[in-house]
């Protein structure tokens, strides 16, 4: 502890029926080779034995600090989860990840040797539900000048990797209860319009893909949400009002108010349910791929869709049917991908040979 008696890191996780990698998630903190935390874990609702689990560790360790509150959204857990850190820093762990061992000791030397940045993040390495390694993304920006320019058109940062000044959380206000996804998103825009912003270029935390994933089952929300964070982003550059701080709700009507058409959200959705579908895959979750695939085409009925990203999500579809030993299936997802966009014909026999089989 500090002089003061407070820790300098206090570490939040929201929790509700993840007792399968909450034990691995936690342990992951308390092993930490920085020790100068509290573990401010809060349940909102859950009806396995998460909660159990977490008061286990309250009960052996004091720095574990667990409490309970009434069923609510995942949003309204996490704001009154971040109303109760004491530290000066605040650590975001979801309850299906796994900090690496030296990525608090890492990221605290990294904001005390730089006042000046109010959010740091880190590298991931992408795991599956059962913990083997996936191909990971390395394409995020490390200095902030990147940052500011990738924040525009992308969130550069992973969730759970985030070490936050609470001075800065505070001045912004913290999570918006409007964001029901893409919170961090938001937050991080309004951040970085009064702090310096940095990404550590070292993995700090193994990142699971599963199709459990809050993010996978509300994919439309997430996206249409991120595009709201966008939008509030550019009024405020603009000196306009952010209609985010009244509005009730984030809908296709408040978009299109706020500048983003009809045409761009579904664009946008297309790209986003791309990238999701290609996760899916690459995590093993094979079931959801065509569930998926089918869905992005239901919300964006009506625009015109690239073909050459229409054909590639049916030809993933049959890839992931002969993957759950649907033959049958598979090959009507390959008669899609070909009738979308006929020029595939060459590519999809040679991988259907290299492999699907």
């Amino acid at each position: 502890m500090t002089n003061t008696g407070l820790p300098i890191v206090s570490v939040v996780m929201v929790i509700r029926n993840v007792e399968c990698y909450l034990t691995e998630a936690i342990e992951s903190i308390l092993h930490q080779t920085f020790h100068d935390f509290e573990f401010v874990i809060v349940d909102f609702g859950s009806t396995d034995t998460s909660k159990e689990i977490a008061a286990s560790f309250a009960s052996k360790d004091q720095r574990v600090k667990f409490s309970e509150i009434p069923p609510c959204s995942y949003i309204e857990a996490k704001i009154a989860a971040c109303s109760l850190p004491k530290g000066r820093y605040i650590a975001i762990q979801d309850a299906d990840d796994v900090s690496l061992p030296d990525r608090l000791e890492t990221e605290v030397s990294f904001l005390k040797n730089h006042p000046e940045v109010g959010l740091l993040g880190g590298a991931v390495q992408w795991i599956d539900s059962q913990g083997k390694c996936l191909p990971s993304a390395n394409d995020y920006p490390t200095e902030d000048r990147e940052i500011r320019a990738e924040l525009r058109t992308r969130n550069p940062f992973w969730h759970p990797t985030v070490l936050i000044l609470k001075e800065a959380f505070s001045r912004v206000g913290g999570y918006r209860r409007i964001f029901i996804q893409s919170d961090d998103y938001d937050l991080w825009l309004r951040i970085s319009e009064h702090y310096q912003c940095a990404n550590l270029k070292q993995k700090v935390l193994n990142y699971r893909i599963h199709p459990q994933q809050l993010s996978f089952r509300r994919r439309k929300d997430q996206i249409l949400c991120a595009l709201a964070a966008q939008a509030a982003a550019a009024l405020r550059r603009e000196g306009k009002p952010d209609p985010l701080n009244t509005a009730e709700e984030i809908t296709p009507a408040l978009l299109a108010e706020m500048g983003v058409s009809e045409v761009t959200q579904k664009k946008e959705l297309a790209n986003g349910y791309s990238g999701y579908i290609n996760h899916m895959f690459e995590a093993g979750g094979y079931a959801a791929v065509p569930e998926a695939t089918a869905e992005m085409l239901r919300v964006c009925e009506g625009i015109q869709i690239d073909p050459r990203l229409v054909a590639d999500m049916y030809f993933l579809s049959a890839r992931a049917f002969w993957k759950q030993r649907k033959p049958i299936s598979g090959l009507l997802s390959v008669a899609r991908a070909v009738r979308t966009r006929p020029r595939i014909l060459g590519r999809t026999l040679k991988t259907l040979l290299k492999k699907i089989v």
